[in-house]
């Protein structure tokens, strides 16, 4: 049972997603937000690669629930930096998931879709990752771990991330969003790679019910429907009212190889099986989510006179 006594210790929440999970769950339980940046006056300092400041903080905040955000998700540094990314993402992770085994505390763990090679279409929860980076490697090596190391544990899959506004995106929205604002008049984006959206609120809400429910286990948590990078920015678009003004050009991944040079599956489209079949499923259609994320936030753009 959560309530306002419920002590949630939340790793790397400097980001995105951490923006969310604090807004969704400050009034609801007693949080501790921490992170390596503390770019937020709600946040402490912490390296979950430092065992030592792990067991500190624990032993003194006494958590019964540990979610665990940090992660090194640029998929280029991780493959250019492959012993950053498996410190961050499988070692840094088994630190804190040790402790959680140790103390018998709740873990909530953060995977991806990147996990797997996108030779199928879709991919259920019940589905076997192969993954193609380092990115997707050291995240799945983290997943395995927690769901052997810990009892009660939970491992949410998350799709193409959206949310943060103008200051914490890093992802494919805002990156849109910018080029938009900068006033380009024609658009070059993939088609050929698949995916489901994820809002970051949408996903707080979603993983907060969950965690009320006390079901242990690995959930994919995505937006409803899938797409490609290419139906994603024509919808931004059509959010500002710039379709006539715009052309969102189809392209495949060969013409953003030198920047994107980091295997990426063709397609890392999910389903939310297991949260459909327990009823449990808070997330909404992408396009609704991502209406929502982008009337949340003044981006700037200019309107069409």
């Amino acid at each position: 049972m959560i309530d306002q006594n419920t002590r949630i210790l939340v790793l790397g929440c400097g980001g995105m997603l951490g923006e969310a999970i604090h807004e969704t769950f400050k009034n609801r339980v007693r949080l501790m937000a921490t992170d390596l940046e503390v770019n937020e006056p709600w946040l402490s300092a912490l390296d979950i690669r430092d065992r030592e400041g792990l067991n500190r903080v624990v032993s003194q905040f006494r958590p019964q629930i540990i979610i665990n955000l940090a992660a090194l998700v640029d998929l280029e540094y991780c493959e250019s930096n492959p012993h950053e990314a498996y410190a961050t993402n499988a070692v840094g992770t088994e630190n804190s998931a040790l402790i959680a085994a140790r103390e018998d505390l709740t873990y909530v763990y953060i995977s991806t879709a990147g996990i797997f090679d996108g030779k199928q279409d879709i991919y259920n929860d019940y589905d076997l990752p192969v993954p193609l980076s380092v990115y997707g490697k050291s995240k799945y090596a983290g997943e395995l771990f927690v769901q052997q190391a810990v009892k009660k544990h939970y491992v949410f899959r998350a799709g193409w991330m959206m949310g943060g506004g103008p200051t914490k995106d890093k992802k494919f929205v805002n990156k849109i969003v910018q080029r938009l604002k900068s006033g380009q008049k024609t658009l070059d984006v993939v088609d050929d790679k698949l995916g489901t959206p994820t809002y970051t609120f949408d996903f707080a809400a979603t993983m907060l019910g969950v965690l009320e429910s006390e079901q242990y286990g690995l959930y994919n948590m995505v937006s409803d429907g899938q797409c490609s990078r290419h139906d994603v920015a024509t919808e931004i678009v059509r959010h500002f009212d710039l379709l006539s003004e715009v052309k969102v050009n189809s392209v495949d991944s060969s013409f953003w190889q030198a920047e994107y040079f980091a295997p990426r599956p063709a397609s890392e489209q999910l389903v939310n099986l297991k949260l459909n079949l327990k009823g449990l499923n808070r997330m909404r259609h992408w396009k609704q989510s991502l209406e929502t994320y982008l009337a949340s936030h003044d981006w700037q753009v200019l309107q069409p006179s």
